[in-house]
């Protein structure tokens, strides 16, 4: 039996969805109905469903970074009121989408196309799904950041973005980790990335930015992960499967 998850903070829409897919796929498993994207991150990873349906627009993380940060072979459809510019680009990356208000004969039609892939081999996700997911994140609208203050107890400190290894996010705060200390800040990584320059600062996870000018290598674990470890410190961080492509040459 097929096992599905649906994420979507507004419950009676969950629910109609639950409702319409157990219509029209009789041998579906709804495993899990995720109130917000924390909640479907979580359950997403606990659970391993093999198809996942994403509200893109919910609180604690957005749906387009809830797929970010998925590790197993969890399939993706999200569910969308975006622009057509956002289809194109989700349909360059072979994922399907469900537009807001649910048609039936759409919703048919994503249940065949989720069907097959399921039936063929699962494809390890490579750089059409990560431009995909860029290109409908929001684009910069401020300038770059060359300091940022953080906090290390009662203090604040001034510290110059070069010098951080990475940002690592947990529910209510960021970590700045430099090679001497860690500090935090209240800003999400969803609000700090658009302010990093992209040719310095890498998106590795759904909650880690990572700074390449500090990175010393890779490695994969026995379960084939891969790690990222960098230049004085000793924490290793995971990728996400959807960016593994950029570390392919290392």
């Amino acid at each position: 039996m097929t096992r599905a998850l649906i994420a979507d903070d507004e419950q009676h829409l969950a629910r109609y969805l639950q409702e319409q897919l157990l219509a029209l796929w009789p041998g579906l498993e709804i495993v899990a109905l995720a109130r917000n994207g924390l909640e479907a991150a979580g359950q997403i990873e606990a659970l391993q469903p093999d198809v996942a349906f994403l509200d893109i627009q919910m609180p604690g993380l957005t749906g387009l970074e809830v797929a970010q940060g998925i590790e197993g072979a969890t399939r993706v459809v999200f569910v969308t009121a975006y622009d057509e510019y956002a289809l194109q680009a989700f349909d360059q990356a072979a994922l399907d989408y469900v537009l807001k208000p649910i048609k039936t004969e759409r919703l048919a039609q994503t249940v065949k196309r989720v069907q097959a892939a399921l039936a063929a081999p699962a494809a390890e996700p490579g750089p059409a799904l990560a431009q995909a997911l860029q290109r409908m994140a929001p684009a910069p609208a401020q300038p770059l950041l060359r300091w940022v203050r953080a906090s290390q107890g009662e203090l604040t400190h001034q510290i110059d973005v070069a010098e951080v290894l990475f940002f690592h996010a947990d529910e209510k705060y960021t970590c700045v980790q430099t090679a001497e200390a860690e500090y935090l800040i209240r800003t999400s990584i969803v609000e700090l990335l658009p302010q990093l320059d992209p040719a310095q600062f890498w998106q590795v996870h759904r909650s880690t930015v990572i700074n390449l000018a500090h990175l010393a290598g890779t490695r994969r674990d026995e379960a084939s992960r891969l790690l990222l470890r960098f230049k004085r410190h000793e924490r290793e961080l995971p990728v996400s499967r959807a960016y593994v492509h950029r570390f392919k040459a290392m």
